[in-house]
């Protein structure tokens, strides 16, 4: 995920995947020398949609080619950046349901599959874990 911060608005635009494996586990990625994790996906260029950019991404960070008819947009989500002090992140979110095996690549460290019922025990980037996993974990719950 290569972010460059707007200096002027002081808000990173991002393009950002829900991914769902078949178990229904979702996939979360740290960039090296961070520690939180967070949806993988990036920074939109200015000639850019942002399924496109989080197509180039995830093919860039996981070698995962997709299909863009298949994303479904969920919406546009913001929270303070996680390895940006000051910033704020505006992520455009996709869901995409995959069953391609994924390896990390370029500035990505390590990928791991959590249920978003949890945390995954690990530590989790403000948008993550306040945001992108609640609104989920909501549109999973059946109705009483």
């Amino acid at each position: 995920m290569t972010v460059t911060p707007d200096s002027s608005t002081r808000t990173i635009h991002i393009a950002a995947a829900l991914l769902i494996g078949p178990d229904g586990r979702t996939l979360l990625v740290r960039k090296r020398g961070t520690n939180a994790f967070m949806q993988p996906g990036g920074k939109i260029e200015a000639h850019e949609k942002p399924i496109h950019a989080l197509a180039r991404e995830l093919e860039e960070e996981l070698g995962l080619v997709i299909d863009p008819t298949h994303a479904a947009y969920l919406g546009q989500f913001s929270a303070p950046a996680a390895n940006e002090p000051g910033y704020v992140v505006q992520a455009e979110l996709f869901q995409l349901s995959i069953k391609a095996d994924v390896s990390p690549a370029a500035e990505i460290e390590e990928v791991i599959w959590i249920d978003p019922a949890t945390d995954g025990k690990v530590m989790l980037a403000p948008l993550t874990r306040d945001l992108i996993l609640p609104f989920y974990r909501a549109s999973i719950v059946a109705p009483a």
